[in-house]
């Protein structure tokens, strides 16, 4: 089982803003609070968002480079991944793959893909989505 995820954020107040609402919208809880990060718990597992002064290198986050691709979540049925893919611009998300949406991972997953302005990438998946045909 995952323990946490820590993501390195170039802007704080800014991560705040986006994570902090898809997180809450998933249903985490607020955690920790320190000056230069926030955390959010959904049982044993919490994500990070901190602007670490130990960062040393400056060319923020791209998902298409060795590293972290993205994040997926389980977000409940489809009309609420429907919901969250259309209230996620209003909080710092743009909508990935939108001409193949709900299905830009293929005919049988139902799933929204957002980025965030320093662009991490995560994927809203839906359950109880049963194959077309």
């Amino acid at each position: 089982m995952l323990h946490h995820v820590e993501l390195w954020v170039p802007d704080l107040p800014r991560a705040v803003r986006s994570w902090g609402w898809l997180l809450s919208s998933l249903g985490y809880h607020p955690y920790q609070e320190w000056e230069h990060g926030r955390s959010w718990r959904l049982g044993p597992t919490y994500l990070v968002v901190e602007r670490s002064p130990a960062m040393r290198a400056d060319g923020g986050h791209d998902r298409t480079r060795p590293g972290l691709n993205h994040l997926a979540f389980h977000a409940g049925t489809p009309a609420r991944v429907d919901a969250l893919t259309r209230q996620a611009p209003a909080h710092g998300w743009s909508p990935l793959f939108t001409d193949r949406y709900p299905h830009a991972g293929g005919p049988d997953h139902y799933a929204g893909y957002l980025a965030d302005a320093d662009g991490f990438e995560v994927e809203l998946v839906a359950s109880g989505v049963e194959p077309e045909g």
